[in-house]
């Protein structure tokens, strides 16, 4: 089992697969306007398991794409669409989120919950923008710096990780030089972190590690997790991730 199967077995039967919270994907609702709404077309791109899909599906008039590369991950949440009764709302997709099959003007609205990074924050937001209408809505969490001086552990390591981490202002001004005007932006508390990710991520360790006989590459991939929780427990007030809302300007 390669690296990447790897990280599917330790993630996919997780609530979430990043931090999050369905507190905060309500809040993004909220500033979106979205309620207003009705018939609403939405793409949720990199949706893991669901969790956004679901606060979605169930709050707001819409029908919801929801996107992921991993079969896994969407099987888990027909699984939990259907046990909670929206899976009439929700249509998996098991695709690249750069290679998506979507008409230009498709959606009402683009999701994406800590997954952006995959593409970069300015490669997918000009990737996905055509697929919104006009005045469409663009909600994405995307890692962001707290402050404009951070330890030097904590910079090495993201910057090896994901070198796009820049500071809120940064990021809006990508927003903008992309054709959004920015509505909301807030950031994601200490317990979207602990409470709703990491800790129930340590919790599957043990079990992880026995399912792979405790090999090498397992315990390298535990060590890398536990690696970044230290970092985040040591250093949370400097980085988090900035949940930002956006609305497409006309063109």
């Amino acid at each position: 089992m390669d690296n990447l199967q790897l990280l599917v077995d330790l993630h996919q039967d997780a609530q979430r697969q990043g931090p999050g919270g369905e507190e905060q994907t309500r809040l993004a609702v909220a500033l979106s306007g979205l309620g207003r709404v009705r018939n609403l077309k939405i793409a949720d791109i990199g949706c893991g398991s669901g969790a956004s899909t679901l606060v979605l599906a169930r709050t707001l008039d819409a029908h919801i794409t929801a996107v992921d590369i991993f079969p896994e991950f969407l099987n888990k949440l027909a699984e939990a669409a259907s046990r909670t009764g929206v899976d009439a709302h929700i249509t998996t997709l098991a695709e690249s989120m750069d290679k998506l099959p979507f008409m230009e003007a498709e959606f009402d609205a683009v999701w994406s919950e800590g997954a952006i990074y995959n593409m970069g924050f300015s490669r997918g937001i000009e990737a996905w923008r055509k697929y919104l209408k006009t005045g469409g809505i663009l909600a994405v969490s995307e890692l962001t710096w707290l402050r404009d001086e951070r330890p030097e552990p904590l910079q090495t390591y993201w910057g090896q990780e994901y070198p796009e981490v820049d500071t809120a202002s940064a990021k809006m001004a990508i927003l903008e030089r992309l054709g959004f005007s920015p509505i909301g932006y807030f950031v994601l508390p200490e317990n979207c972190w602990l409470d709703n990710y990491y800790r129930p991520l340590q919790e599957r360790f043990a079990g992880f590690l026995e399912r792979h006989q405790h090999s090498d590459a397992a315990r390298a991939i535990v060590e890398t997790e536990e690696n970044e929780i230290s970092l985040y427990e040591q250093h949370k007030s400097f980085i988090s991730y900035g949940y930002y809302v956006a609305r497409k300007a006309s063109d």
